[in-house]
């Protein structure tokens, strides 16, 4: 094989598994493991678990967007696809740069590694990861099939991809085996994990109104195809505007430290993405700029809210 060849594969790879979009996963994992050192003072940091929950979710996020890419590719949703740096799959596999069944072995692969990471912390940890992971598990694999088709999956994916891997990983770096659930994870936390789950719901919801006819065609009913794209653009709206006056809120009600409003920093560019997206939803080339600040959003805030937990340690 030759070097060309390599690194043709290498990047075909890196955009079947979206690999742009998994520092999602890596500062949802950091809120997380942020607030065990913070709830754990005079405990040494596990760093060999550390590496270990960020590779479990990590896994998990490329098995889903392997998943989600395969059902495209069979149902022909990604053949009428116009594609978008955020939405429209990677066309891998239509393009032929990667055959179905090194997809197929691949996602397998990382959903497999996924859950023996999620087993190890439920016996180690806690058991509550033994619930968290088979959610996460089945979100995975019906998320195309029955999730997407009933409407559901950009609550799941908020779930799952969102405050869960919050709480996961505060869990599994802190927890030990006996603990009482409700004693387990503090207040705080709980609540800390609500803006990342909201605002993952939001990053599909938006990047679902550019393939909203191709989805249609391919048997999908997710919400924009719902509610059409006036009404998912003012929903995408509110609950942005909800995830930072939730952010406002918490430390004024003495649940969070004032240094939760570093992630309030992306807010103006939330307001413009909202604004573009009422005006502009039906448009996908004048909607593309709100797609673009909609992720810079979404993982900016995720990282300040990381940020404003490590510096109270």
């Amino acid at each position: 094989m030759t070097q060309t060849n390599k690194i043709g594969t290498m990047q075909a790879w890196l955009a079947q598994t979206r690999a742009n979009f998994l520092l999602l996963a890596v500062f949802l994992v950091a809120i997380g493991l942020a607030y065990a050192a913070k709830y754990n003072p005079g405990v040494s940091f596990n760093w060999l678990h550390a590496v270990l929950i960020a590779a479990g979710t990590i896994s998990a996020h490329i098995a889903v967007n392997l998943f989600n890419e395969l059902s495209d590719y069979y149902t022909g949703i990604d053949f009428n696809t116009k594609r978008t740096p955020f939405s429209g799959g990677s066309g891998m596999m239509t393009g032929g740069h990667l055959k179905p069944r090194q997809v197929k072995i691949a996602a397998a692969a990382t959903l497999v590694l996924s859950g023996g990471i999620g087993l190890y912390f439920s016996l180690v940890s806690h058991w509550s990861i033994a619930l968290i992971s088979v959610i996460g598990a089945l979100t995975i694999v019906f998320y195309t099939r029955l999730l997407s088709r009933m409407s559901l999956g950009e609550l799941f994916a908020g779930l799952v991809l969102g405050s869960l891997v919050v709480l996961g990983a505060f869990i599994a770096q802190s927890a030990s085996p006996g603990m009482a659930l409700s004693a387990m994870v503090p207040p705080e936390v709980w609540l800390v994990s609500l803006p990342p789950g909201i605002l993952t719901a939001m990053l599909l919801l938006l990047n679902e109104f550019p393939d909203t006819e191709a989805d249609k065609a391919g048997g999908r009913k997710h919400l924009v195809i719902k509610l059409g794209k006036k009404r998912s653009a003012r929903l995408y709206a509110a609950s942005m505007m909800f995830v930072f006056l939730f952010i406002l809120l918490l430390p004024l009600m003495g649940f969070a430290s004032p240094w939760l409003y570093l992630a309030l920093l992306p807010f103006p560019l939330a307001i413009k993405a909202a604004i573009t997206a009422i005006h502009y939803g039906e448009e996908t080339q004048k909607l593309l700029p709100a797609l673009g600040m909609n992720v810079m959003v979404v993982l900016g805030t995720d990282l300040l809210i990381a940020v404003a937990v490590i510096v109270q340690i």
